[in-house]
């Protein structure tokens, strides 16, 4: 029989999160730009009483433990609130991507029986919208005070703050099992409906763990985040879990993520660290660049969601600010791999050290992951074999809501991505398995292209799709977004490949287009340009 350990159950549950920072960082601040325009603060002490507060709320409103209540909010201490009051009291968050079109708002709202809908002002219009074809929805939340709530609205709203102000917070947090579910996010649905996954307590948990190490996110008291990647997309990456579990200062953008408003917000917080997708530090590299812009306290991000542009790490390198690459997915909680450097690359050249630095880097613990060919026969980790990534852990969906069948091969998630692995286990995305290109039965990796693309100083954005080729069935065609004020003409931007990729990788055209367009989450829309450029002729063709 096996020997037992004699250690406390204690289960792993968010609502010891947040009760940990309000009993050991009680006076730290949260920071957060109201959609009313102004700043916002408080401390976690009382984000945990405003989070027992609303835990009453729901309690009266008969939400009991695993039902959904859904939010349309941006990043703040109100959307903070939900995050903890709703899963503390053993319901399920569920987070809505307002980015979505509006069809798909309301087929995720009746997908996941959302009993209530809690919203941020700027939402009314699509709250309105929508409102008719979620009829199972019992009551939508405004999150504001009275003096901010509409006074003739399309659909009938209650007000959050009076809600909250009929309680007096004498609340104890239940004990639940740690294994229910806790929050539920929906994939972009980029092709067909979106697809929920539904995260437990102690996966949440885990997860903020793993984020917090030093090689991870490397989350600190001393630090002082700001997470632009939205609460709305994947827990913003974890980190509203993350930062109270270290205690940290938190700031919180809301609706101005702007170069210009998150710069001035970096500066007046005196921000250290921050996380976002490549599109977010566009825009604020280039108000840094108009205005000759220096950050002052601001030393690290992590920037995932797609692949980084090197021209991007080294533009914020000069500007001070390490760049951390890392890779996930919805249905991985998200956090996968980070890449930082190990201890023995301290003294390699600057170039071999940025060749690391531009992978996706190393898994942290609790994920494991591997690359497979065709045959589903596993690759050697050479840095060069080409595969099928896959995953597994304790924070990676078994099977998506509401579907009857795993989610899984065998207990290995396939995500989609096709990777090459290296001997230091330092992981690198080539393409998504529907973007690759294969000309004359060889790969060509778009990402590789991309970045050489995004390096040309004329270059704005670009995307490499694939384009039908008679004689090696598909070819690359480069989709260019010029930078403001400047020109590059085909044949300069393909002879700035020469040197940098294999001669076969070279796009055989340039197509220059006013605007590449993007996901809900922000990342390129390769479909829609395939189908924009479905009937391109190349003019090797």
């Amino acid at each position: 029989m096996a020997l037992m350990g004699q250690m406390m159950g204690a289960p792993l549950l968010i609502s010891s999160i947040i009760k940990h920072a309000a009993r050991y960082y009680g006076t730290t601040e949260i920071v957060s730009r109201r959609t009313e325009g102004d700043l916002h603060r408080y401390t976690y002490r009382d984000c945990e009483l405003r989070a027992r507060k609303l835990a009453q709320t729901l309690e009266a409103l008969g939400v009991k433990q695993g039902e959904r209540v859904g939010t349309l909010a941006w990043n703040g201490y109100r959307h903070l609130e939900l995050y903890y009051g709703i899963s503390g009291m053993g319901a399920v968050c569920h987070m809505i991507n307002p980015r979505l079109f509006a069809e798909q708002i309301a087929y995720i709202i009746n997908h996941a029986e959302d009993e209530y809908v809690c919203f941020d002002a700027t939402f009314l219009p699509l709250v309105e919208g929508v409102a008719a074809h979620c009829p199972k929805v019992k009551g939508w939340i405004m999150l504001a005070d009275r003096a901010h709530m509409p006074t003739d609205p399309k659909v009938p709203l209650l007000c959050y703050e009076d809600l909250l102000d009929a309680r007096d917070g004498h609340y104890t947090w239940p004990e639940l099992d740690e294994n229910q579910a806790s929050s539920l996010c929906y994939t972009s649905g980029t092709t067909g409906n979106p697809k929920g996954a539904l995260y437990s307590h102690r996966s949440t948990v885990l997860h903020a763990y793993a984020a917090a190490l030093p090689d991870a996110l490397g989350c600190s008291a001393r630090d002082v985040i700001l997470p632009v990647v939205p609460m709305f997309h994947v827990n913003a990456w974890g980190l509203p879990y993350a930062v109270p579990l270290v205690g940290a200062k938190l700031v919180l953008p809301g609706p101005k993520l702007d170069g210009a408003s998150l710069f001035d917000l970096f500066e007046r917080e005196g921000v250290t660290f921050s996380a976002g997708v490549p599109t977010v530090w566009l825009g604020l590299l280039q108000h840094m660049q108009a205005n000759d812009l220096k950050f002052s306290t601001f030393r690290r991000t992590v920037i995932g969601g797609s692949a980084v542009p090197p021209a991007m790490i080294r533009a914020l390198e000069a500007l001070g600010v390490e760049v951390i690459h890392a890779w996930g997915m919805t249905e991985m909680s998200p956090l996968g791999t980070v890449c930082k450097l190990l201890a023995r690359h301290a003294d390699l050249p600057e170039e071999a050290q940025h060749r690391i630095l531009e992978t996706q880097g190393r898994v942290i613990f609790g994920v494991d992951m591997k690359i497979v060919d065709g045959d589903g026969r596993e690759l050697p980790w050479d840095g060069k074999a080409f595969g099928d990534l896959l995953v597994r852990g304790p924070w990676i969906i078994d099977r998506y809501f509401r579907a009857e069948t795993p989610a899984h091969d065998d207990g290995w998630f396939p995500t989609g991505d096709v990777a090459t692995i290296d001997p230091d286990g330092y992981m690198q995305i080539t393409d998504r398995s529907k973007d690759v290109i294969k000309s004359g039965g060889e790969w060509i990796s778009s990402i590789d292209i991309e970045n050489v693309a995004a390096a040309h100083p004329a270059v704005h954005m670009a995307a490499c799709i694939s384009v039908r080729h008679p004689k090696w069935d598909e070819r690359p065609l480069l989709v260019v977004v010029k930078r403001a004020g400047m020109e590059v003409s085909r044949d300069t931007l393909l002879s700035f490949f020469d040197g940098k990729v294999a001669k076969w990788w070279i796009p055989d055209d340039v197509a220059f287009v006013t605007e590449i367009p993007l996901t809900a989450t922000g990342k390129m829309q390769k479909l829609k340009l395939r189908e924009q450029f479905a009937d391109y002729k190349l003019p090797t063709a």
